[in-house]
């Protein structure tokens, strides 16, 4: 594991976060359903443990929107962070992480072919109706599920 630590600000008390190089961040909506439902179907396919998750509303998912000058009031985006190389969002996020995980999934990664206007433009509709396409029910993580949770 290729780790290094970090000091991350929040509000105003510092907190140190270890940073695993190694691995893909992915952040999300921790309040909808859709979004949680992602995160479970990632962790189902992630058979690498390849991907590490937070919530946007969590310390370590502000002081990540924070450090980009990201809006910190606006969770309708999802982001995929591998550290010191680069950040991706919305449908270019989606796309590469199932060409991470490779396989069939890898194949839905051929949309990015497409100007990522056109799948933005699919994108943000889905997420405007995000609230409706899953219920909000709590998803409960298994132990070693908890592990990938930041």
């Amino acid at each position: 594991m290729k780790s290094i630590s970090k000091k991350v600000f929040v509000s105003s008390y510092q907190i140190i976060i270890l940073i695993d190089t190694s691995k893909y961040y992915v952040f999300y909506d921790g309040d909808c359903g859709f979004c949680n439902h992602w995160v479970q179907w990632i962790l189902k396919n992630d058979t690498q443990n390849q991907f590490l998750f937070s919530a946007l509303q969590s310390e370590f998912g502000q002081a990540f929107l924070t450090k980009r000058n990201l809006p910190k009031a606006n969770f309708n985006t999802i982001y995929l962070w591998k550290p010191n190389e680069y950040y991706f969002q919305k449908s270019k996020a989606i796309l590469k992480i199932t060409h991470i995980l490779g396989g069939k999934y890898k194949m839905v990664s051929w949309l990015g072919c497409l100007p990522r206007f056109l799948t933005d433009i699919g994108y943000d509709i889905i997420a405007k109706n995000r609230m409706k396409l899953a219920s909000q029910k709590c998803y409960l993580p298994t132990n070693e599920e908890k592990e990938k949770f930041i």
